[in-house]
């Protein structure tokens, strides 16, 4: 972990669990545990897992002006967000390609909070809100425990009231044994989730609380790369992993469009004036390649990076593999042809462990409605 400037103060317990706490975006993070992943996976679908995601940088703005540095920077129209909710959200540079994404909670009139992962978000702000009535304070403090999963709810409302009452990408400040923290119904798993966002003098008794409490409901603490089997199945990207900054073309600088990676949904409609966003419109029909799901014809996940053929000839690569034991189901999100991207075209993967049949389908594989992760009461 040379590169780690950032630490978690779960580290000890993540230890415990058998992790070597490998380097996620300058954090020491659980990428494994000593156990089978597919347990875990099962209990985020079927029962809830806690989850210490607190790699994600966590970046606060304070002022008049925040909302103008965020409107800048973001594809979204804020000024439709109000206090208590968020939104999801790209960043774009300008040749209107994707740099990150985040989520953008407003936490006040004057307050917001942005959490974003590896790519440049954090420089992107800065770098607006210089000569601006804002303050930035990045934020490492604040851990990110993330509990997914059906009956997460259940847990949480035997301690937060009003907790069955908060809405998908809302908030609420609130405790949660006798700690200070803030609550938002957001996640990375498809599933009906809950972020907790606690200071760091408190996340250790937290994690501890739930962990123990939770074992009689089927609660287990999860590592950090059973997001990739959960994020397959519900469509959710993980940059750099899914883009060309992993799989870059050969004639052309890293760096891909909305159009391509299918988040072009993220940009609010009549929006302009946001960094990049006459190169995003110019954009629009001229892909190179198209994000799309895949169902391969074998016992177990494919590999990172295999290549995908059609017909004899290269059409794409799978950037991210998932085998799950409760569907018996291997599949992936991979980059294809634009012409192959059509759910039901035959594809054939040859890979370092699975050489298979495929077909192209469309994401995601898990709830296409969103209703579990939206789900009311």
């Amino acid at each position: 972990m040379a590169l780690s400037w950032r630490f978690s103060v779960l580290a000890d317990r993540h230890r415990a669990l058998g992790s070597k706490l490998e380097d996620w975006s300058g954090m020491g993070t659980a990428w494994t545990y000593d156990k089978d992943m597919s347990e875990e996976h099962v209990a985020v679908r079927t029962k809830a897992g806690i989850m210490d995601v607190s790699g994600l940088k966590k970046v606060h703005l304070v002022g008049p002006h925040a909302i103008a540095v965020l409107d800048a920077i973001t594809t979204r129209d804020l000024t439709k967000i109000y206090p208590g909710r968020s939104v999801y959200a790209t960043m774009l540079n300008d040749r209107g390609h994707f740099t990150d994404d985040c989520i953008v909670y407003r936490t006040g009139p004057n307050s917001w909070m942005l959490v974003h992962g590896s790519g440049s978000g954090h420089e992107e702000v800065v770098k607006q809100a210089a000569g601006r009535n804002c303050a930035v304070l990045f934020d490492d403090d604040l851990h990110d425990l993330s509990l997914q999963g059906p009956i997460a709810v259940d847990y949480l409302a035997k301690y937060v009231p009003g907790i069955r009452d908060l809405k998908y990408f809302h908030h609420m400040q609130t405790t949660l044994f006798g700690a200070p923290v803030m609550i938002s119904r957001t996640g990375y798993t498809g599933e009906r989730g809950y972020e907790i966002f606690v200071r760091g003098q408190d996340a250790v008794m937290v994690w501890d609380r739930v962990v123990e409490e939770g074992k009689e409901m089927g609660i287990i603490p999860c590592c950090f790369s059973v997001l990739d089997m959960l994020r397959v199945e519900s469509y959710l990207l993980f940059y750099p992993y899914d883009n060309s900054q992993m799989y870059p073309f050969a004639d052309q600088p890293p760096g891909d469009s909305l159009w391509e990676l299918g988040l072009d949904f993220t940009v609010s409609p009549g929006k302009t004036g946001f960094r990049g966003a006459e190169e995003h419109a110019r954009l629009k029909g001229k892909e190179r390649f198209k994000i799309f799901g895949m169902l391969i014809d074998a016992d177990g996940p494919a590999d990172l990076g295999d290549k995908v053929f059609a017909d004899g000839k290269k059409v794409g690569v799978i950037t991210c593999p998932s085998y799950s034991s409760l569907t018996r189901k291997s599949m992936a999100i991979a980059r294809l042809d634009v012409d192959k991207a059509v759910h039901g075209t035959k594809l054939e993967v040859r890979g370092k462990t699975v050489m298979a049949g495929a077909t192209a389908h469309t994401l995601p594989f898990d709830d296409p409605e969103k209703k579990k992760r939206t789900a009311v009461g």
